[in-house]
């Protein structure tokens, strides 16, 4: 099995030959599934309600703080729950009916997480913690001088993204780019595979010269 660190864009200093594989959810679980078909607008109407509702979401954080986004999405849920539960208390006492709470099959779910479904979720996130961890320790510590010296250029650029963006402005903008990318990509994927290729190949010879004029930098075989 492939290291999950060694996938890391600032791991490898060279890249993979193989086609990007941004079309389709193959053997990933249901939730990745689902957010594939989202990001493609398979179902353009349940694509459209969480594309708008979480851009609403962000251009809200964007004007107000998130203490009054919270407190305004509760009493806009509050006040459709109530308004509901009144108007049908109102209508039971006139019909003199029997038909019960409005949201009796909602308040009958099963919602408790189950000692079992905890354990997964928390050993599925210790795993990727400490991946995580490995990647950071291997990459300021220097483990590979290629690897840390893009981890330094990334950061250096963020510098500059951060002074004219900020982080808000940053997830409304790659939320745009998440939920109009995937598409474009899949009309256009042999044209955008081709160039992909093209500028793999050439990064590949750059980094490939620099290892062998500059002593040091060249990775060491494994045995």
């Amino acid at each position: 099995m492939a290291d999950p660190v060694a996938q890391s864009p600032f791991v490898s200093s060279s890249f993979s030959s193989g086609q990007p594989q941004l079309g389709g959810c193959g053997g990933a679980g249901s939730a990745s599934c689902a957010v594939h078909e989202l990001l493609f607008w398979r179902d353009v109407r349940k694509t459209g309600i969480v594309f708008g509702a979480s851009l609403l979401l962000l251009l809200s954080l964007a004007t107000l703080s998130a203490v009054s986004v919270v407190a305004h999405l509760a009493l806009a849920l509050l006040s459709v729950t109530i308004s509901l539960r009144v108007y049908k208390a109102v209508v039971q006492a006139v019909q003199k009916s029997e038909e019960g709470h409005p949201f009796r099959a909602y308040l009958d779910l099963d919602l408790t997480l189950s000692p079992e479904t905890f354990q997964a979720h928390a050993t599925a996130v210790a795993l990727h913690l400490n991946q995580a961890l490995r990647l950071l320790l291997r990459l300021f510590l220097v483990e590979d001088l290629v690897d840390s010296l893009k981890l330094a250029l990334a950061m250096w650029l963020l510098t500059y993204v951060g002074a004219i963006f900020n982080g808000i402005t940053l997830l409304i903008l790659a939320e745009l780019l998440a939920f109009t990318l995937p598409p474009l990509y899949e009309k256009y994927k042999v044209q955008i595979d081709h160039y992909v290729g093209i500028a793999r190949h050439q990064i590949k010879d750059l980094v490939a010269k620099i290892q062998a004029k500059l002593p040091g930098l060249a990775k060491k075989k494994p045995e």
